[in-house]
């Protein structure tokens, strides 16, 4: 049996992510799913930080895109009880389980193309 590489494990991993959210949220919260795709880019505005060059654009888009943030909103979910902060939550957990299914992982601070996963595209493919 071939052994699966630890990015395709992320991969498979955030699948997995991604549908339980949207289990979640459909199911436990009765919140449409279609807040999942309204919400979605919405989470990659980190990525202007690149605007001030990589190693700040690196800190900001991984800011953005770590599961700390949603974690925490949930958090402020469950001590104020706010529908805004939880789906904006689970579509932010979304997002990172989606991008990381693509392959899109956490910047590096040399090239937006260099991610945890590999490098991405044309140059990964190498």
């Amino acid at each position: 049996m071939a052994r699966m590489s630890t990015a395709t494990w992320q991969r498979v991993e955030s699948v997995a992510i991604a549908v339980g959210v949207v289990v979640v949220t459909v199911g436990a919260f009765g919140y449409a799913w279609w807040w999942l795709l309204a919400l979605f880019l919405v989470f990659d505005l980190s990525a202007l930080g690149y605007l001030a060059g990589p190693r700040v654009g690196a800190a900001l888009y991984n800011a953005g895109h770590s599961y700390i943030g949603p974690v925490v909103a949930a958090a402020v979910f469950a001590l104020k009880g706010a529908d805004a902060v939880m789906i904006t939550a689970l579509a932010w957990a979304f997002h990172i389980a989606a991008d990381r299914a693509l392959g899109y992982g956490l910047k590096e601070t040399d090239d937006f193309q260099h991610t945890h996963l590999g490098w991405m595209g044309k140059r990964g493919a190498r």
